[in-house]
């Protein structure tokens, strides 16, 4: 009986230091969104997409600080049920950014391709 005590306490003390180390990467590398989008980590680089009905905007960050993407280029697919759009994202500031009419909502999943300084990365994206 001692064993499966000892067996179950040091299952229990290495999942909550993992659970632990998760919590602080996290937080140090600020994957939560900083604009009301959703954050997804592609090669340490952080890409927060908000989609709106009107306005797709997407902030890239490389270990918590914004990447130059003044000659970045990206292309997003949304798909929201059956309809699958395509948007091509230009330079707007600290973003890439695209403005129109857009079928966008909880649910709708995003497949953006961006190219950085030359280094292509594809960030996957379901809006909430």
């Amino acid at each position: 009986m001692k064993t499966h005590a000892a067996v179950a306490a040091i299952t229990l003390t290495l999942a909550s230091a993992a659970f632990a180390a998760g919590g602080k990467h996290d937080h140090a590398h600020g994957h939560q969104p900083m604009h009301g989008g959703v954050v997804v980590e592609v090669k340490d680089v952080d890409y927060e997409l908000v989609a709106r009905p009107d306005t797709i905007q997407l902030y890239v960050r490389d270990h918590g600080k914004p990447a130059d993407v003044s000659q970045a280029r990206a292309k997003v697919v949304l798909l929201t049920g059956t309809d699958k759009q395509e948007v091509e994202l230009q330079p707007a500031g600290d973003r890439l950014q695209a403005t129109g009419s857009f079928k966008v909502g909880p649910g709708t999943k995003a497949v953006a391709v961006v190219t950085v300084h030359g280094k292509a990365a594809t960030a996957r994206f379901t809006m909430k």
